[in-house]
């Protein structure tokens, strides 16, 4: 008896398509860098507690490649393979990741068999042009959100990863651009932000995905703005809203001065706006497989060490 697929899990009703166009401009995207540029420096710190020496690191939803050097200063004998599904922000990775000229990649590029270095390709993160169990660690850095099918980019992630590789990765959660959405709820019924995924069905998904000993926090940052047109081109800034639901056409003068009123309201004692970003972070393993394609079980054993050995 043939066994249906299960139907795919929307996040959201994204149109991918839509966050290519959004993506499509660095110089838009730019402004809201300072945020990711923070969210990488404390990746990087929860990933220093993992003791890995990758051969291979894919860096999913790389943007304009900022994250690649630091990657590429990590793990100096590794080949570090940026994607990102908008061909102007790939273009916009392998400018800024010139071949080293010289120092301690190229010397290691010379003793060592292994391809090092930085290389770019333009594609989706849940549909890579790589090959099974390429990987030693998978990098993504606040992309994930940016997919309507979450557990499909997991199912695709652990294709890739080999065997104890490490999946390290940081996304919006639902409390995300909640003054905005205050504001906006004044204005009309229409979506105007995505409905980020909660943390425990990430942690749900990464088990259905086949990924062992999920582990995910949250912290909450709050970024503020001495204006709401400050406010409002940050937003702008982070991508902008590619909800397939979303509101067609011009919010009008009268709209767009309801929602500054709106966001007005919402002003600190210190005078300031604040805009609240829920960050995730998880990271998980690729297990080791416990059953053979054929189904049968693999039980796994150390024989004991001699003395002195």
């Amino acid at each position: 008896m043939q066994v249906p697929a299960k139907p795919p899990k929307l996040s959201a009703p994204i149109d991918i398509e839509r966050v290519r166009a959004l993506f499509s401009r660095p110089e838009r995207i730019a402004p809201s860098d300072f945020l990711r540029r923070e969210i990488a420096s404390r990746m990087q710190d929860r990933l220093q507690l993992v003791k890995i020496v990758p051969q291979r690191v894919l860096d999913a939803g790389c943007g304009a490649g900022a994250d690649l050097p630091m990657l590429q200063k990590m793990y100096a004998a590794a080949q570090i393979l940026g994607v990102d599904a908008a061909e102007p922000m790939a273009r916009a990775a392998a400018a800024a990741s010139p071949a080293p000229k010289g120092g301690l990649n190229q010397l290691i590029s010379k003793l060592l068999p292994s391809k090092t270095g930085v290389d770019l390709v333009c594609g989706d993160f849940a549909e890579l042009p790589l090959a099974l169990h390429s990987m030693d660690l998978v990098w993504s850095n606040l992309a994930l959100h940016w997919h309507p099918q979450p557990d499909r980019v997991f199912a695709e992630w652990r294709r890739v990863l080999r065997v104890e590789g490490l999946l390290m990765f940081s996304c919006f959660g639902p409390d995300t651009f909640a003054e905005l959405r205050t504001a906006f709820a004044e204005v009309d019924l229409f979506p105007h932000a995505l409905p980020f995924v909660d943390m425990h069905d990430f942690g749900d998904q990464l088990v259905e995905a086949g990924f062992s000993t999920p582990v995910l926090d949250m912290e909450k940052i709050t970024v503020t703005y001495g204006t709401p047109q400050a406010l409002l081109a940050d937003v702008r800034a982070w991508g902008g809203n590619p909800l397939a639901t979303r509101r067609q056409g011009l919010l009008g003068r009268a709209g767009r001065d309801r929602l500054l009123a709106a966001l007005e309201r919402q002003r600190r004692p210190d005078g300031k706006l604040g805009l609240t970003f829920e960050v995730l972070y998880g990271h998980a393993f690729r297990p080791a497989p416990r059953s053979t394609s054929q189904g049968e079980s693999i039980v796994r054993f150390d024989l004991p060490r001699k003395p002195g050995k």
